[in-house]
């Protein structure tokens, strides 16, 4: 008997059954939306959003834990990158179930399973419908006097005053002109073994462009991953200058050669 047994076999093997959630998972993660059976579906959230949750605290660990599920380094760079930095306020919830009815052939009951962040339309409208609900409706009654007295005191402001302004305005414009000329910064995590928060680390060091990762010492770089804490110290940045470098000269072809021999940072062991 199946007492108190809540997981849907799906009439397949332990192994198959794995394979076919870690294939629907990367789809998820990488496409964000999917169509699949409700059966499926169901499997698939309690299998996926274990994995969403760690995601949200990059570490050397939780990034081992989440490739012995999903086995794809597309998908993690995916998942670590874009897919955390959304559902990083989320505390839970992140897929959506919207059925479709049944598809022709087999009657089977189809759905699409989306990750809920992404749905630009729906997260549009819920805010909109919030933004809609926090506006309150005010009396009419005495606005006689107080509409009298908001016009009062909104009168125009006299030539001397409007004169005055002006020049403060012309004076912060030159103020400000200098600051729209800032350089441009590179994305760092396309680097084997730097995540977005590792990324971070080194731009508020003031490395931001492949070029000043390529030129700084691996003493600087294990200096910013130390100041920062045990979880960041057990990077290995010994290859990252050779990487940035091949990146600063839009080398990619033999960067993608390079990542290929690299786990998690450094040559991987024959």
């Amino acid at each position: 008997m199946r007492h108190g047994k809540k997981d849907n076999h799906l009439g397949r093997t332990h192994s198959h059954r794995e394979a076919m959630l870690q294939n629907l998972a990367t789809s998820l993660i990488m496409h964000k939306r999917i169509e699949t059976t409700v059966a499926k579906a169901k499997e698939l959230r309690k299998f996926v959003e274990p994995i969403l949750t760690k995601a949200k605290d990059d570490t050397f660990q939780n990034r081992r834990v989440v490739f012995q599920s999903l086995h794809n380094k597309e998908t993690i760079k995916e998942l670590f990158g874009a897919v955390a930095d959304k559902i990083a306020s989320r505390p839970g919830g992140y897929t959506r179930i919207i059925k479709l009815g049944n598809r022709l052939g087999d009657n089977a009951d189809t759905c699409l399973i989306e990750l809920v962040d992404f749905n630009e339309l729906l997260v549009a409208a819920v805010a909109e419908k919030a933004a809609a609900a926090t506006k309150t409706r005010r009396s009419r009654r005495g606005a006689g006097a107080g509409t009298r007295q908001a016009a009062a005191s909104t009168e125009v402001p006299s030539a001397e005053v409007v004169e005055e302004a002006a020049p403060a305005v012309e004076a912060t414009e030159v103020e400000e002109a200098p600051a729209a000329s800032t350089t441009s910064s590179d994305d760092l995590t396309k680097i084997e073994g730097i995540g977005p928060k590792i990324a971070e680390l080194l731009n508020n060091a003031g490395i931001t462009t492949f070029a000043q990762l390529a030129d700084a010492q691996d003493e600087t770089v294990q200096q910013v991953l130390t100041e920062a804490g045990p979880r960041f110290n057990v990077h290995d940045a010994t290859t990252w200058n050779e990487q940035a470098a091949l990146a600063r000269d839009g080398k990619w072809d033999e960067l993608a050669e390079l990542q290929d021999r690299l786990k998690g940072g450094k040559e991987a062991e024959e």
